[in-house]
């Protein structure tokens, strides 16, 4: 452990203290990531679900290399073919409307709200409607957003212009409707809520309420878009189109890029002067999304993703009979959560020791995010990893004493 414990010990030093780091990764390949002490993991967290295409995928890579090697930073006082290019298939797989590039997803989300707020200035609409254990960002206006009272302590005054209904209740959503109400933003998946889905019937009845009252659906596509659920956008699962969404995480495969997508009725709401971002949208970030975009509709990530995250969230539903810790398996396409009726923490320090990487989330789901090419054969380890874990965590033993001790 000398080399992480020397990384370690320079962090303590000199990087701000927002996570509790334990690991120091170098090196990754596919579904695999090396620590820099050597140990190799299975990575099913997948850099957050942004990692979708797998760890340094060779597509990706020529792509990022290539476009290093030409042009990488202009700025958006200029045109930029593959900002064009990329809004343009971004646009056909959705909202057939126009692009906004930024570098990250509280970025796209801070621009979802400000163009909410553009398109009803004239009418005195500003405030938007969102979901109770929702999450959105780190910024002031995406943790004011963000329906969780932890994200926002020691940050007061938060900045107005959010109110918080109750996720899966549409009669909730309705009760705060207002004369100030602009939209409704909504996650189809809460990921950081806990791999929690909203019902074909909620998400529905958002897009008839937001029709009937001439609101905004605003869907926050971060982490369940680009392919993670079994469709392109998680909000396609319901089958409904909402007037904007908000793209990161698994848009670049690791390269920072953020983006708002709308459909017509926005497209052309923000004019020069009116938002801006320096780095948004450069030719190296929309080379990487476009290298992304083709390695995801060429492998059959997509259908991919539903069909093998059907079947793997079958075979974990195997632990609820199994283990009585194990109360639910929930999610969509590679989007995973297992639900326990304790802390999830200590069990996936446990999973990481044992070479799994797994995140704690909600406090007591374990949340699994692989690559969406993640093979059959690193399912089926995975699999018996958690079985492994899971036995000796309810029965005892080395492993469970060292979970405990984790707490």
């Amino acid at each position: 452990m000398k080399k992480t414990e020397d990384i370690a010990a320079r962090y303590s030093r000199f990087v701000m203290p927002t996570y509790a780091q334990r690991l120091a990764l170098v090196k990754g390949k596919g579904t695999r990531v090396w620590d820099a002490d050597g140990m190799v993991y299975l990575d099913f967290v997948a850099g957050i679900s942004v990692v979708n295409v797998g760890h340094c995928h060779p597509r990706v890579v020529a792509a990022i290399q290539r476009q290093a090697g030409e042009l990488m930073h202009a700025s958006n006082l200029y045109y930029n073919d593959n900002q064009a290019k990329l809004a343009e298939r971004l646009s056909r797989l959705g909202l057939e409307g126009k692009c906004f590039f930024g570098n990250s997803g509280a970025e796209a989300n801070e621009g979802l709200i400000k163009l909410a707020r553009l398109w009803g200035h004239e009418t005195g609409k500003y405030e938007i409607i969102t979901m109770t254990n929702s999450f959105h960002g780190r910024t002031l206006a995406t943790a004011a957003a963000t329906g969780q009272i932890k994200v926002q302590k020691g940050f007061a005054p938060m900045p107005e212009g959010f109110c918080y209904a109750e996720y899966n209740n549409l009669e909730s959503v309705a009760m705060q409707v207002n004369e100030h109400t602009v939209g409704v933003l909504v996650e189809a998946v809460q990921g950081e809520g806990g791999v929690v889905l909203a019902s074909d019937a909620f998400m529905k009845g958002i897009r008839a309420l937001c029709d009937e009252k001439g609101l905004l659906m605003l869907c926050d596509e971060i982490q369940g878009g680009m392919g993670r659920t079994g469709n392109w956008f998680a909000y396609q699962r319901s089958g409904v189109q909402p007037d904007a969404c908000s793209l990161a995480k698994g848009l670049g495969n690791g390269f920072p890029i953020g983006a708002v997508v709308s459909t017509p009725k926005l497209a052309d709401v923000f004019q020069p002067g009116t938002h801006a971002s320096t780095f948004g949208g450069s030719p190296l970030a929309c080379a990487a999304s476009l290298a992304t975009l083709d390695v995801i509709e060429e492998e059959g990530l997509v259908r991919r993703a539903g069909e093998v995250g059907n079947a793997f969230r079958a075979r974990l539903a195997e632990f609820v009979d199994k283990y009585e810790h194990v109360k639910e398996v929930r999610g969509a396409g590679l989007m995973i959560g297992m639900v326990l009726d304790q802390e999830a923490k200590p069990l996936t320090q446990m999973l990481s020791e044992m070479g799994l990487l797994t995140l704690a989330t909600a406090s007591n789901v374990v949340r699994m995010l692989p690559p969406l090419n993640v093979k059959d054969s690193e399912l089926n380890e995975a699999f018996d990893i958690l079985d492994e874990a899971l036995d000796m965590w309810h029965g005892g033993g080395d492993a469970a004493e060292e979970g405990e001790a984790s707490k």
